[in-house]
């Protein structure tokens, strides 16, 4: 097998066949085209790069039992020798890239995630990894082996960029990675380090900084992230640190579609966070009509939903409202978080909300919602009042996104279906109800139903009144608006009547809860009580003749005649009492009862004494009448009246129940199933004591007497009802789960099906999950009855439980722990319970002699054992004792957390051992190295903990103590005679030193006084350390290096340098050819080696000088050119070569992570830059670097770019450094200076060019400046226009006057950039077209028929609104005006031909007078919308503006009135006319629209012609006549037919004859031919070309022959003025028919006249009829005969 560099080298060769003499062109050409293409979206795409790297690690495999992490990890070091200002670490304890990843990772659009996407991996197929090329030049990889890095240029030895893997051998090496992580610790298996590029430093430090604390919320995997920044000075740390953790406390399984978990993240940056998530997880099938290409492999889909338990964790005052996966950033206005695998940007802003695959996610949302939330308000144990706050998770408050907004109304309306809202029960029981069922009180109401129940008043019958009452504990002012939006309601005013009737709120209470009853209702009563059933119910206390407190209503006291009046006395207390005592003797004499003495006293000290005083005045009258009958008891049960506990009395039921208080059906059900059956619910008083006739008789007697006589019932001895009961929806009570299986055992076999599918599926039985180690060693948990919370008793229903499905047979149970085993391999985190459980089991099998050796091997490598550090497993896990006391002060040993376990877990030591678990130090020194601490905490250590120290360097191997040695030599953990140093720092005292500490006293030597004697014993421990051994002449050197120091600070070398001569010699440069090119633009301090001063020989000292610290290459002394960088005066005399000097010296400066000076880049600002515009010189902002990318795009000369020609190829080379500088060198930020430079084109490719350019970059106008089109005239002439005076189309050519058409000059894919860049419209707009017309209508202009019809086409597809504005503006309208062009007349004084004989009457004057319209209606100008849109203009109809006289007729003319099926307008006309209609796919109802003007028509006969005179006003004054004189005339405006008398009888009797002789020869044409000679008949050439076109073959039937012998025969009949008449009669019969029903639809007019003109010779006979449209291809529709059906019943 290779190995990993083998593996790379293969790569190299295979792939991109380096080190091959021969090379695949083809496979070459397809690299270069996949690396253009993906550099292209590298820059056309928002990517977060960070996003990327932490999908890529989501969807990273790992090893068993490791907490899967991700570290990023800033550092100013750079490790990688590249001069990148910082590096990025990522490290990820991933199992490691194997050979396939790596295959991958160097190909072109190979990817290992291709189809994985549903075995839980959430990164999409995009650039991946690539991604990191947007922040680094130059990614490393350390993985598994291979050690490897990619670079964004191009190999030199294949030209393929960002694919091809290069072997690492230098820098970095592995202990520079874990000089970065950390020494002590292991590295990850996977290390990715991203040099930054200068200008991403800054967005880095930003994406760090701004990591979302609940970014870990959705990840199935990563459970550990953190972000931190290694400098060697912490204050220089900019990047907010956080380290985040997630844990998953237990998880609960819903259903087969469903889970629920708490997870628990906490957040440690600069404050400890943390919250708790109550999370929901529901599948969906994914519908086939959401699936898109990117997820066909996926068939359902997993939405989550979080609630948050507390504060959320937040990054700033907001956070993200929508995961995919990974926080988006959409802020939704919700109190939950929406998760799913949605389909998003590729910025991950936000989701596509236009996507079907994310329209389908987001349907199925509510459904989540509904039932996460029904799983948390129905907590099995959780008290009713711990449940509203859960309702503070609905989406009250509308969000900013529609498609959000729509989820929100459909949450509500499923909610408002759910039985969700808690109701009061005043039981144990839960009870929960849709919305709409529930109700709310008054706050006034609620403190009084508290105070009774706290004085013993039974309210568990408050829901059933009609409506269920809402939980007190909700029904707060703080839920209004949740409740709002669910729609609960306030109960009805009706409710409280039957409130206070049925409960003992009046008589059942103290005095001062009665008289706060009683102001209530004075407070509420003309508002909301006055006109309820409470002024009928015994309110008010009175003494009755035996003394005792009794009750009236208010309303009888109102009543006329009442004769016993209620008073309050004004009296004493002693005259108060002789007053009651004295009217119990003369009640019906005084008329006068008293309230009780405590009503008065209650009401003298009543906080509103006065109003409810002047209350009570108005309403205290009442009397009670009780009438007694003495019969047999048997007789009275059956008949006795029994009184409801509404007050309602009754004699005829069905069955009887007791009263509600203390009832078994109450305590279970809660309201009255049986209310509906007729069954009577007795009400309290019948459980009151009462006393008749000197007897008493207390509630349980008399209840006893009910139940034996009258036959009341109660709960198990009732029969149920078919209905579901909702209590069984939520856990019982003990006591209600005894009475339901006892109500069950009386049922026996005979419960009602609805009820027993209710009690089958209602989760009322308590029943617990219980941890077992079962034989086999399996750890399972069984639902079992809870026996502890029943008793012994639940076994006495064994039948009754089987009978609702309670398993007890061995192969059930069996079953059910085969499945459950299956559902515990995704279980969380042991419990401290189940950790002594599995100890005690191990005991168990040891102390039984059974092997524990099977558990032991299963479970000892798994993470479930709490320690100090997390979870881990118990191999290498420590249980504390003293022995580790020394090493826990400098090692995160994980001991066992004995303060979780408590000190029974110091009972299971043999049991621990023998899992791996240490007990005793025991010479585990290599365990205190693997946790060593970090060096920030091993400062300053004690003696015994460095002995400790040097114990471990001592008694472990190299490969274990070099983690040890690398953590502390550089941290200041040793105390010397200078205070606490590092081990490089000190020295360890030597005979051999002498005297030396005497000449140098400031050395630190090693206290041994601290650390004690004996350490000098342990110097071979001190080696790796290095500078604690070194000896006296180690020092010496150190002194005379000190000596070297002050040489190289002093000023003493003389320099030419005018402003400062005399430098020390850090300041100063000695002279070299590398300084030629650079020096004649910087004034630099070059040591004087005139021969006035050193002269030439100074040079002979080159190393001596640069051991002084004198600069002697340019690499070093990039500071003294920034510095002394002289002005661009005359930028002509610069040089190619002092140019590229320049710009070496900025690369250098770069790569030193030197910042140059504000001097240094105001300087290189100005103007100095040579560009292909040979004329001027442009500063570095103004300028472009040219290169294969502008390439794809633009020439060289297409801009400002910098003159290669003249400066030289290895101009580019400097990208990095123009780019520092201002000079554009990416493509895509050119836009604003290309666009900005393209005034001083004028030749049209080369805009052109400019323009595909911007476009392709999305560019748009930000300028006025910017916002002009170039108009080419020619390739080398044009003109610069407005974008608003520009249009892209003008596909009618009308509008070339007046707008700048695009597409006239610039091809199809420039035209939607104009409509992106500078905003020109696509078509022209409704007010170029106002503006049009206006144009028209001023110059006088005449229009030809093709304007007119384009102008009227585009029109008619306007909105209403549109045309509304046009009919506002528009003063004249087009007239036909006989010639090729078209007339714009004044819309008052042209009209719509709506009547086509009065458009021909007035066609005949010398005016123009009808509007236009295309001859043949298109389905692009339809005629009848047309003509609608002219009326809505205002142009009025022909038949309502024409003005008529009377009828001329002969004297003594009178006209007759007939039937009009006598003038042949009837059943068979108006079928022939709609199956011609039909034939012109009309719709239906508009034909029956178009044949009802000849259903209700007057026929007048008249036997001279008609002769009507018409006129028309004009606005000028002006009128028009017309004079009209025919056979027929149909006035549609007065619904009038006047005809002429036609005598047709002896026409067609002699026509009749004629066709009867036809058919004797069959119509045999030479026959009839013959027949027709022998009768002087002739066809004319217009009758012959007829017969051509209707019949073109020779062969006709029987019918089309008789057909046509009709009209030869009445043209040649002997009396020729009689047949004329006939002929011209059937002509305008069949002319003025058809042009009165399809007057807007001319060009069919004849076709319906010739198929009228038939069937009128015919006489419309309806089988005739038939036959002739069948001949003609026409029928009528279903519609249509009911329709003739309902006109013409009798026919």
């Amino acid at each position: 097998m290779a190995t990993p560099k083998e593996h790379i080298e293969d790569i190299r060769r295979n792939n991109f066949w380096i080190g091959r003499e021969e090379q695949n062109r083809v496979v070459f050409k397809m690299l270069h085209k996949t690396v253009k293409l993906l550099s292209a979206e590298l820059y056309a795409k928002d990517v977060h790069f960070l996003m990327e790297l932490i999908q890529n690690a989501e969807d990273n495999e790992y090893p068993e039992g490791v907490d899967p992490s991700l570290e990023f990890v800033l550092t100013s070091c750079d490790i990688t020798g590249t001069g990148a200002p910082a590096s990025l670490l990522v490290f990820n304890n991933e199992k490691g890239f194997s050979a396939e990843n790596m295959e991958s990772i160097c190909s072109a659009g190979l990817s290992t995630k291709e189809g994985n996407r549903k075995r839980g991996q959430i990164g999409e197929k995009g650039i991946g990894f690539k991604s990191v090329f947007m922040i680094t030049a130059r990614p490393y990889i350390f993985s598994n082996g291979y050690q490897i890095r990619f670079t964004e240029e191009p190999c030199p030895h294949c030209n393929i960029a960002y694919m091809v893997p290069e072997w690492v051998e230098e820098k970095p090496t592995l202990s520079d990675i874990k000089q970065i992580y950390g020494s002590a610790s292991t590295l990850p298996t996977t290390v990715i380090i991203l040099p930054l590029k200068p200008d991403k430093v800054k967005p880095v430090k930003e994406q760090l900084s701004s990591v979302h604390p609940e970014i870990l919320l959705f990840l199935t995997k990563i459970k550990q992230l953190s972000v931190r920044e290694h400098n060697e000075n912490p204050e220089l740390n900019t990047v907010s640190a956080i380290a985040i953790n997630s844990e998953t406390n237990f998880v609960t399984r819903k259903n087969i579609d469903a889970e629920s978990y708490t997870l628990h993240l906490s957040a440690s940056g600069n404050k400890f966070e943390e919250c708790s998530y109550y999370m929901w997880r529901q599948k969906f099938p994914v519908k086939e009509e959401s699936r898109v290409e990117r997820r066909m492999d996926i068939e359902e889909w997993a939405v989550t939903l979080a609630f948050p338990f507390g504060n959320r964790l937040k990054k700033g005052t907001t956070s993200p409202g929508v995961y995919a996966f990974l926080p988006t950033e959409m802020i939704t206005n919700f109190p939950f978080i929406i998760q799913a695998d949605f389909l998003l940007a590729s910025s991950r802003e936000a989701i596509l909300f236009d996507n079907k695959w994310n329209e389908g996610i987001l349907d199925c949302v509510p459904f989540a919602f509904v039932k996460a939330i029904e799983s948390l308000v129905k907590t099995e144990n959780a008290p009713v009042s711990n449940l509203p706050p859960m309702f503070n998770f609905l989406p009250v408050k509308s969000s900013s996104y529609q498609e959000l907004n729509a989820v929100r109304e459909s949450i509500k309306a499923k909610l408002v279906e759910e039985n969700i809202v808690p109701s009061e029960s005043n039981l144990e029981q839960k009870y929960f109800y849709k919305p709409r069922e529930v109700g709310r009180l008054m706050p006034a109401f609620w403190k009084i139903l508290d105070k009774a129940m706290g004085q013993g008043v039974s309210l568990n019958n408050l829901s059933s009144h009609g409506i269920y009452i809402l939980n007190s504990a909700f029904d707060k002012e703080e839920y209004n608006e949740v409740l709002d939006f669910l729609g609960v309601g306030s109960v009805n005013n009706e409710w409280y009547a039957k409130c206070i009737q049925s409960s003992n709120l009046v008589l059942g209470v103290s005095e001062d809860v009665y008289l706060e009853l009683l102001i209530f209702l004075a407070d509420n009563w003309s508002s909301n009580f006055s006109s309820t059933n409470i002024g009928n119910i015994s309110l008010i206390k009175y003494v009755d003749l035996n003394g005792n407190v009794a009750l009236c209503s208010i309303s009888s006291l109102a009543k006329p005649g009442c004769k016993s009046v209620v008073c309050l006395s004004k009296y004493l207390q002693k005259d108060l009492s002789w007053l009651i005592d004295w009217n119990k003797e003369f009640i019906f004499v005084a008329n006068r009862i008293f309230m009780p003495k405590k009503t008065h006293y209650a009401i003298r000290s009543c906080y509103k004494k006065q109003d409810l005083l002047t209350w009570l005045t108005d309403c205290v009258k009442v009397v009670l009448r009780i009438i007694y009958h003495e019969r047999n008891v048997e007789d009275l049960c059956r008949i006795m009246p029994l009184v409801d506990n509404y007050g309602n009395v009754s004699t005829k039921r069905k069955g009887v129940l007791v009263p509600a208080n203390g009832s078994n059906w109450v305590n279970l059900i809660g309201s009255n199933p049986w209310r509906q059956q007729s069954y009577i619910e007795l009400g309290e008083d019948y459980l009151r004591p009462y006393c008749y006739a000197g007897q008493s008789t207390h509630g349980k007697q008399f209840l006893e007497f009910l139940k034996s006589n009258v036959g009341a019932c109660d709960i198990p001895d009732i029969s149920p009802p078919d209905a579901g009961i909702p209590a069984v929806y939520s856990p019982l009570t003990k006591q209600n789960a005894f009475l339901l299986l006892d109500w069950i055992k009386n049922l026996k076999n005979n419960i009602p099906q609805k009820l027993l599918t209710c009690i089958k599926e209602g989760g009322w039985l308590k029943g617990h999950y219980e941890w077992f180690f079962l034989n086999g060693s399996v750890l399972v948990d069984i639902p079992l009855v809870d026996q502890s919370f029943y008793g012994d008793s639940i076994h006495n229903y064994k039948e009754e439980l089987k009978a609702i499905g309670v398993m007890f047979e061995y192969s059930e149970a069996c079953q059910f722990i085969g499945e459950r085993l299956m559902s515990l391999a995704a279980s969380s985190n042991v419990t401290r319970s189940n950790v002594l459980s599995i100890l005690n089991f191990v005991k168990f099998l040891g102390e039984n002699y059974l092997p524990p050796e099977s558990l032991i091997s299963s479970i000892r490598r798994g993470s479930w054992l709490k320690t100090h550090h997390g979870y881990k497993s118990p191999v290498g896990s420590v249980l504390f004792d003293q022995e580790w006391k020394v090493a826990s002060q400098i090692s995160n040993i994980p001991f066992i957390d004995q303060a979780y376990y408590g000190e029974e877990i110091l009972c299971f030591k043999k049991e621990l051992q023998q899992l791996g678990v240490v007990l005793g130090f025991d010479q585990h020194y290599a365990l205190v190295i693997q946790h060593l601490k970090s060096p920030l905490y091993l400062t300053s250590l004690a003696d015994e903990a460095v002995l400790l120290v040097l114990k471990s360097i001592r008694y472990s191997n190299s490969s274990v103590y070099n983690l040890l040695v690398q953590a502390l030599q550089s941290t200041k953990c040793l105390k010397t005679t200078a205070g606490y140093k590092s081990p490089r720092e000190c020295f360890l005292l030597d005979p051999e030193w002498g005297c030396l500490l005497q000449v140098f006293n400031d050395f630190p030597i090693l206290d041994l006084k601290f650390h004690g004697s004996s350490t000098s014993s342990w110097k071979t421990m001190f080696c790796p350390f290095s500078r604690v051994t070194e000896s006296w002449r180690e020092c010496l050197v150190n002194f005379l290096l000190i000596l070297m120091k002050c040489i190289r600070d002093e000023k003493w070398l003389r320099t030419q340098y005018c402003v400062d001569p005399v430098r020390s010699p850090r300041e100063c440069i000695l002279f070299c050819p590398e300084w030629e090119s650079i020096s004649p633009i910087a004034m630099l301090p070059f040591i004087d080696d005139r021969d006035s001063c050193y002269g030439k020989a100074i040079h002979e000292y080159r190393e001596e000088l640069k051991r002084m610290g004198v600069i002697v290459k340019l690499e070093k002394g990039v500071k003294f050119v920034a510095d002394g960088l002289c002005s661009f005066v005359n930028p002509s005399s610069l040089t190619p070569a002092n140019v590229l000097a320049l710009l070496k010296c900025i690369r250098i400066s770069n790569e030193k992570k030197n910042s140059l000076p504000e001097s240094f880049y105001k300087k290189v600002s100005q103007k100095w830059l040579k560009t292909y515009d040979a004329a001027n010189y442009y500063s570095p902002n103004r300028c472009c670097l040219f290169d294969s990318v502008w390439e794809l795009y633009l020439n060289r000369r297409d801009g400002p770019f910098i003159d290669e020609e003249f400066y030289g190829s290895e101009i580019k080379s400097y990208r990095e450094e123009l780019k520092a500088i201002g000079v554009i060198v990416d493509v895509e930020k050119g836009c604003s200076l290309l666009a900005d430079n393209l005034n001083s084109h004028s030749d049209f490719a080369t805009i052109v060019r400019i323009y595909e350019y911007l476009g392709e970059m999305k560019w748009e106008a930000n300028n006025e400046a910017a916002k002009r089109i170039w108009i080419p005239d020619g390739s080398e002439n044009g003109q610069w226009v407005n974008p608003e005076e520009c249009v892209l189309h003008d596909k009618d050519g009308l509008f070339s006057s007046q707008l700048t058409v695009l597409d006239k000059h610039y091809e199809r894919k420039l035209l939607s950039f104009f409509t992106k860049a500078f905003s020109v419209q696509s078509n022209p707009s409704v007010d170029d077209y106002f503006k049009l017309w206006k144009g028209w209508e001023s110059s006088g202009y005449q229009l030809s028929k093709d304007e007119c019809y384009a102008f009227w086409r585009c029109v008619v597809g306007w909105s209403t609104e549109k045309q509304k504005l046009l009919a506002d503006s528009l003063v004249k309208v087009p007239v036909d005006s006989g010639s090729d062009r078209i007339l714009l007349l004044n819309k008052q004084d042209v009209f719509i031909p709506d009547d086509l004989q009065l458009k021909d009457s007035f066609e005949q004057s010398s005016r123009s007078l009808f509007v236009w319209y295309p001859q043949s209606s298109s389905p692009s100008l339809p005629r009848t919308e047309l003509l609608e849109i002219y009326w809505n203009l205002g142009v009025r109809t022909i038949s309502e503006s024409v003005q008529r006289e009377e009828l001329s007729l002969e004297d003594g003319v009178e006209l007759e009135q007939v039937n009009p099926s006598d003038v042949s307008i009837g059943r068979g006309l108006v079928k022939l006319i709609l199956g011609f209609l039909t034939d012109l796919k009309l719709e239906g109802e508009k034909r029956h629209e178009a044949v009802k003007c000849l259903l209700n028509l007057t026929a007048l006969k008249t036997p001279e012609p008609i002769t009507v005179r018409y006129s028309l006003s004009l606005s000028s004054g002006e009128i028009v006549d017309a004079r009209e004189s025919r056979m027929i005339r149909w006035d549609k405006e007065s619904s009038k037919f006047f005809t002429q008398a036609v005598d047709r009888e002896e026409l067609i009797s002699a026509l009749s004859e004629l066709i009867k002789c036809a058919f004797l020869v069959e119509f045999d044409e030479e026959a009839v031919g013959f027949l027709m000679k022998s009768k002087n008949l002739q066809i004319y050439e217009e009758d012959e070309k007829f017969l051509a076109a209707e019949f073109p073959s020779e062969s006709l039937s029987y019918a089309k022959r008789a057909l046509l012998c009709a009209d030869p025969f009445i043209v040649s009949l002997g009396n020729y003025e009689q047949a004329h008449v006939f002929s011209e009669y059937a002509t305008y019969f069949s002319e003025v028919v058809s042009e009165g029903v399809l007057w807007d639809r001319e060009e069919h007019i004849s076709a319906l006249s010739e198929l009228i003109k038939c069937a009128f010779l015919v006489e419309f006979d309806e089988e005739a009829v038939g036959f002739l449209m069948k001949s003609k291809n026409l029928q009528i529709y279903e519609d249509d005969a009911k329709f003739l059906a309902a006109e013409f019943p009798s026919e």
